[in-house]
């Protein structure tokens, strides 16, 4: 089974990288971009063929190691 993990700063946390990206997208003449949020996306191969045990597994991960859930957010998706 996989998973799939999106992991992005909560609202009211400055995005440096984001707010970079949309400055380089005006520079680059695209227009009407009020504001960018950069996250990321990790992938995980599991063994576990429970759907329910997986995704608690996947989130016991997220709330150990994958995310910083003090400034970031994340969403388990099992694919």
């Amino acid at each position: 089974m996989k998973a799939r993990v999106h992991i992005m700063l909560k609202n009211g946390v400055l995005d440096p990288q984001g707010e970079a990206v949309r400055h380089a997208l005006g520079s680059l003449d695209f227009k009407g971009v009020n504001g960018v949020r950069q996250g990321k996306v990790i992938e995980l191969d599991l063994a576990e063929t429970d759907a329910a045990k997986a995704e608690k597994t996947v989130t016991d991960m997220c709330e150990k190691l994958l995310a910083n859930t003090v400034i970031e957010s994340y969403r388990v998706e099992l694919i």
